[in-house]
């Protein structure tokens, strides 16, 4: 029964509705333009947003049911050799059983970002999805061209096959992929967090886009969930995800769990997912060299 049910969601692309979406998704903002102070100073006087994350690495578990750890994910950033550009690495694998059923399948996202605004901000020059299952490769890659205003998508197919599109990007629009988002909300572009505030949140560009909501806990609930879960303080803050329960694959669509002070996810979880119960992951190491 096990082995069918992983079998089912591996379907559904398991390990990015696991380890991409819920973890790393939920707790990479893009607020919209409309909202006030969209800017803040730099957090670190003398550091540029790329200096200030630079050989910053984070490692996190995903685990289901008893289960501690069925996939991992790993997430980088480094500095390119042209000034003022960087890389930053986000891959997830499955492990064990779940690892047999997916057939050991990796998924790995790339963005290469760029500062703007004397270095108070990355944004994105390319964005590409990797999925491996196997021996067989799907690829995915978005580039954005600001001077022309062009974004660029090619998509590669398992036969090899290439299908490119172009699409313009509209005045004054930004264009940044989630990965990229998440270092600019830590770093305070998009305004400081606040408890108790709502945040709109744009999904990276896509036909028929839609926005989602993100709310920060009030200190009230915040200290309930601390004393109900003993909750340690290295967590800051306790956030919630309200997303349409069709993408999540659970009853209610929600995701919640916990940022650090310095706003990189500590843990998080999606409520009954189908088959599979609370889905949770969990940092377990966050180095910087």
């Amino acid at each position: 029964m096990i082995y069918h049910q992983l079998a089912m969601l591996t379907r559904r692309r398991f390990l990015r509705f696991l380890l991409g979406f819920p973890l790393f998704s939920a707790f990479s903002f893009r607020v919209e333009e409309t909202w006030p102070n969209p800017l803040l100073p730099p957090r670190t006087v003398g550091d540029s947003i790329g200096q200030f994350f630079k050989g910053e690495e984070l490692h996190y578990g995903i685990g289901v049911w008893l289960f501690k750890q069925v996939a991992v994910g790993k997430l980088n950033f480094k500095e390119l050799g042209e000034k003022g550009r960087y890389i930053a690495t986000l891959q997830g694998e499955t492990l064990g059983i779940l690892g047999w059923v997916a057939r050991y399948r990796v998924d790995t996202y790339r963005s290469i970002m760029e500062e703007v605004e004397d270095g108070r901000r990355l944004r994105s020059i390319s964005f590409e999805e990797d999925v491996k299952i196997g021996e067989k490769l799907r690829r995915q890659a978005h580039f954005f061209d600001y001077q022309k205003r062009k974004w660029i998508q090619v998509r590669q197919r398992k036969d090899g096959s290439k299908i490119r599109t172009e699409e313009e990007i509209p005045p004054g629009m930004v264009y940044d992929d989630f990965v990229t988002a998440s270092y600019n909300f830590r770093y305070g572009v998009y305004g400081g967090v606040e408890r108790g505030k709502k945040y709109t949140v744009a999904t990276f560009p896509k036909k028929g886009a839609t926005s989602y909501v993100v709310r920060v806990a009030s200190k009230e609930e915040e200290e309930k969930r601390r004393k109900s879960e003993k909750v340690k303080e290295d967590k800051e803050y306790f956030v919630n995800l309200q997303l349409d329960p069709e993408v999540t694959h659970s009853k209610e669509g929600l995701i919640e769990g916990w940022l650090s002070k310095d706003l990189y996810p500590m843990e998080g979880r999606i409520k009954d997912v189908f088959l599979f119960g609370d889905v949770k992951g969990t940092l377990i190491k966050n180095t910087k060299t």
